[in-house]
């Protein structure tokens, strides 16, 4: 009997031991769903003419993301009654917020900004040039942790008006992202509809998660009442273990633009 309960013994500890070596590699290989947005709020102001933060709040709050990249947001502008509407959108949704001004209007700032569930690690806002006297645009990068993985996640917002244009600061945006390391999310309102130059441009080092998750529908975004172009876009680097699940629209009339929202798997 002694033999038996020694030999049982040992494989007990040999299973103990094998266990053991393997938990690390199951928690390093573990999966995390995140919930992105991109969203052009449009200042605040809706297809009705109004300006209601509120609004803009609910669309963000009933879509429970956990990160969110916004185009034309203004702080201290005289045309919106002065509001820091970064600093309002972020206690309304209860989440941590980065702004990037690109713009001086109207005694404030105007520009871009990103709403995050998970702490701001860092932050980076670069500046693009322009081929011509326009509005000045540029990009923000924040950085946040995955389960302890770092992840940096981008929001821009490019030229409206000439194509031209929004290759120009694409390049510029390709060049800086091409220095960034490690899994990267980039939203943006490209004003550009995938057979466009700049959006092709983005493809040929990021994934679309509209594209890859097989989304259903067009993905139009804009403009909010009768969407006709998808502009609105959420890209991420292929092989640096992100994975879109899925992709969707949704309908709201809080601003010119619906926003896309996709789940992507982070290992």
């Amino acid at each position: 009997m002694r033999a038996v309960y020694r030999y049982f013994s040992r494989v007990a500890l040999c299973l103990v031991f094998a266990l053991a070596l393997l938990w690390p590699a199951r928690i390093t290989t573990a999966k995390k769903t995140l919930r992105v947005m991109t969203y052009n709020i449009h200042v605040g102001v809706g297809m009705d003419k109004k300006l209601d933060l509120q609004r803009i709040a609910d669309v963000i709050n009933h879509q429970r993301p956990d990160l969110v990249g916004l185009q034309e947001v203004d702080r201290n502008v005289k045309r919106t009654e002065g509001k820091d509407e970064i600093a309002e959108l972020a206690a309304l949704t209860r989440m941590h917020f980065s702004f990037a001004p690109n713009l001086d209007y109207q005694g404030g700032k105007y520009g871009v900004a990103i709403l995050s569930r998970l702490p701001i690690k860092g932050t980076v806002h670069r500046m693009f040039e322009n081929k011509r006297e326009t509005e000045r645009r540029g990009l923000l990068k924040i950085d946040v942790e995955v389960d302890g993985k770092p992840v940096s996640f981008v929001t821009t917002h490019l030229d409206y008006q000439f194509e031209d244009g929004r290759l120009f600061e694409t390049e510029q945006l390709m060049k800086f992202l091409a220095e960034v390391k490690g899994p990267l999310i980039v939203v943006a309102d490209l004003n550009d509809v995938p057979e466009g130059s700049a959006y092709k441009l983005m493809r040929t080092a990021f994934e679309d998660a509209w594209v890859t998750s097989r989304a259903k529908g067009d993905g139009f975004s804009y403009p909010a009442d009768k969407p006709v172009k998808r502009i609105d876009h959420i890209f991420y680097r292929p092989g640096a273990g992100v994975r879109a699940k899925k992709a969707w629209v949704v309908a709201s009339l809080a601003s010119d633009h619906v926003p896309v929202v996709a789940e992507l798997e982070v290992q």
